[in-house]
Parts: C-alpha cells; sequence; structure tokens
C-alpha cells in the first residue's frame, strides 16, 4: 500500500499566518506573526511539503502577500505548492522562477479552461487544480461565488490536461474540525487519473489513517487547523501516512 503525501498549510493574510472557518475572511485566527519561521518549523517536523496560499490574493486576483511567500521560500528547502490570486501564463512563470514546486489554480481553472490547459502545457508537472466546493458546486474568487458547475464535472474537464494534481477541498468543513469529507474525495479519486489531495476538516490522526486505508488512492492530505491546535501532532500524522 502506498503512502500518502502530507501538505501542512500555511495560509497568509496580511503577512501573517492564519487558519479560516469556512474561508469566511472574519473568521482568521492568528496562529503566527513570521511564515517563514513556521514553515522552518514544518520543515523541521518532517514534512516533505508545504502547502501555501495566499488568501488576500484569492480575494483579490493578484498576488497580495508576495514578500511573506518569498521569505518562505528563502528560508526552507521543501518544495512549496503556492494558490491564491494566480491568473494568468505570467504569474505563474514568475513563481515558478522564485523557487515554487507547483502553482495551484483555482478560480482560473474553474473560469478560464483555455489558460488552465496551456498552463499545464508550458509547465508539465508543475500545475495543481485547486477545486473547492460547496454542497459539492465549485466555489471560486476566494470562495466568494458558487456556480452551477459540479467539481466532478470540473475535474473531469482536465483529466487529460496533465495537471499534476488536484487539491479537492470541501469548504463546508474547512478550519470545522468535522472530518474530511471522505466519499466524496474518493468519488474524486476514482473518477478522475488525476493524482487527488483531501482538503477540509481534517480532524484528527484518524483522517489521515482513514485516507491511507481508502482504496481509491488519494495521493495526499492536508493538514490545518488540527495541527495548529495540536489535535494531531506532527510525529503523528508522519506515522500515520508513511
Amino acid at each position: 500500500m502506498k503512502g500518502v503525501e502530507l501538505f501542512p498549510a500555511i495560509d497568509l493574510k496580511g503577512g501573517q499566518c492564519v487558519r479560516l472557518k469556512r474561508g469566511e475572511m472574519d473568521q482568521a485566527t492568528v496562529y503566527a506573526d513570521d511564515p517563514a519561521a513556521q514553515a522552518k518549523a514544518w520543515e523541521a517536523a518532517g514534512f516533505r511539503w508545504l502547502h501555501v496560499v495566499d488568501l488576500d490574493g484569492a480575494f483579490a486576483g493578484e498576488s497580495r502577500n508576495g514578500e511573506a511567500v518569498r521569505a518562505i521560500l528563502g528560508a526552507v528547502r521543501l518544495p512549496v505548492q503556492l494558490g491564491g490570486g494566480i491568473r494568468d501564463l505570467a504569474g505563474i512563470e514568475a513563481w515558478l522562477a522564485a523557487g515554487v514546486t507547483r502553482v495551484i489554480l483555482g478560480s482560473a481553472a474553474a473560469k478560464n479552461p483555455a489558460l488552465t490547459r496551456e498552463a499545464c502545457r508550458v509547465f508539465p508537472g508543475r500545475i495543481v487544480l485547486g477545486i473547492d466546493a460547496r454542497e459539492g458546486m465549485v466555489a471560486t474568487e476566494g470562495w466568494a461565488e458558487t456556480g452551477a458547475l459540479s467539481a466532478l464535472d470540473l475535474a473531469a474537464r482536465y483529466r487529460d490536461a496533465g495537471a499534476a494534481a488536484i487539491v479537492f477541498t470541501d469548504i463546508g468543513r474547512d478550519g470545522m474540525l468535522a472530518g474530511l469529507n471522505l466519499a466524496a474525495t474518493e468519488a474524486m479519486a476514482r473518477a478522475v487519473p488525476i493524482p487527488v489531495i483531501a482538503s477540509g476538516g481534517l480532524a484528527s490522526v484518524e483522517d489521515v489513517r482513514a485516507v491511507r486505508a481508502s482504496d481509491a488512492g488519494i495521493a495526499g492530505v492536508i493538514l490545518g487547523r488540527a495541527l495548529y491546535d495540536g489535535r494531531i501532532t506532527p510525529d503523528e500524522a508522519i506515522a500515520a501516512a508513511a
């Protein structure tokens, strides 16, 4: 049985490391004033990836926490996947050149399939699709807009595009410590040949074990509030995922 990759999340708002509840910007809890120091802590704990999101950028449609992202890149040797407000090829290219390993396209994946396919072609293995769903329907623009497209239909649109992975987030569970939406994540993992990373609601080491035990082949899981609150320790998570 293959291991599951773990992605501790560093969500950036106003240059600080925060966690939101259900993506609501006024429901932010600040966990660290120094995102680079937090990144170093996760590296020292033994994690092999970082998942960084520019929350202000996601709402603004352009990068807003670039200084903090660059500080993270300068502080660690871990591969970083970055999302939030990246909407064009120039922005993708600039972040990859700056040292980001993979760029996450969320709103762009939902609204600009031509750009997304072109990005997958030009930067093979370095584009991740961020598919964020509210009750199964895709939400964009920092989750402020929910459309009529289902998460599964959006994933199917890109099944042959060459994306490196899909980060599938259940918005209703995000930051709520309610447990992952394993059924919906498994459905997506079975529907497309793209590796799927589970996100939203992880509450304990049992969630990591459930992903690991799933026969759907879920590739990874994002750790957020439960990790910051100490409900799951890095050692527990790494052991459960291995």
